[in-house]
């Protein structure tokens, strides 16, 4: 970082909406909402962010790619926290995030059901297809190309998609 640049939180953010989700590349860690806090402590630079899923096996990209961005750009000493209280939920994504979803093919996360009992909505739940937007799909398996995601099929336009998860 050039010496004459006041180092803020908004321009680290700003950094890291260049750090795209490896397994959804149309989508920045920004987007995903997984970042929860940056620090600035002195020469260091603290990046606190939440997994998707506590397994996500994308987390040590997204690490790497955090810590090249910030590097590249002249941050020395940037340290990189993991936190997973509170769980990252799909409510932390961006209504542009689920745009890009759906503009990318994988159906974006519905909203939150207000019902205690989520098994109640196991078969009925409609996910709208990203490709012709009927509601006529169907769940083939409760995992799609990854573990944050199912795999459906519109019974319509016949393409299987993936469904990005609430949680």
């Amino acid at each position: 970082m050039n010496n004459d640049e006041k180092i803020t939180e908004k321009k680290i953010m700003e950094l890291l909406a260049q750090v795209n989700d490896p397994e959804v590349p149309v989508l920045s860690v920004i987007d995903l909402g997984i970042v929860r806090e940056v620090k600035l402590n002195g020469e260091e630079t603290e990046i606190v962010i939440t997994p998707t899923y506590s397994g996500c096996p994308a987390m040590d990209v997204i690490q790497i790619n955090i810590r090249k961005v910030l590097l590249e750009k002249g941050f020395k000493n940037v340290k990189i926290t993991n936190t997973l209280s509170p769980a990252w939920t799909t409510d932390w994504m961006s209504g542009h995030a689920k745009e890009k979803l759906k503009a990318f093919g994988i159906a974006p996360p519905t909203i939150k059901q207000q019902v205690c009992h989520t098994e109640l909505f196991h078969d009925g739940e409609a996910i709208q297809c990203p490709r012709c937007n009927s509601y006529n799909t169907r769940m083939i398996s409760r995992f799609g190309s990854t573990a944050c995601k199912a795999l459906y099929q519109c019974n319509d336009c016949r393409e299987p998609f993936d469904y990005f998860k609430c949680h």
